[in-house]
């Protein structure tokens, strides 16, 4: 079965997105004092340095400012 150009473009930038993403959020994580990080800081290192999503739900509910 052949890939479509346009889906095999969308897992490229998804993979991309995550290499980069990833490990800034990591970086985030470490840097933090558990004060200023809603739950375990293990847990979001484990789901943000593995997928989008948890890259995602880090910076919009993880991170208390």
């Amino acid at each position: 079965m052949a890939r479509s150009p346009k889906k095999t473009g969308l897992a490229v930038g998804a993979v991309l997105a995550q290499l980069v993403a990833g490990p800034l959020t990591l970086r985030d994580i470490s840097r933090r004092r558990d004060r200023q990080i809603r739950g375990p800081r293990l847990l979001w290192q484990i789901w943000a340095g593995t997928n989008l999503l948890g890259v995602a739900a880090y910076w919009t509910v993880g991170r208390k400012d």
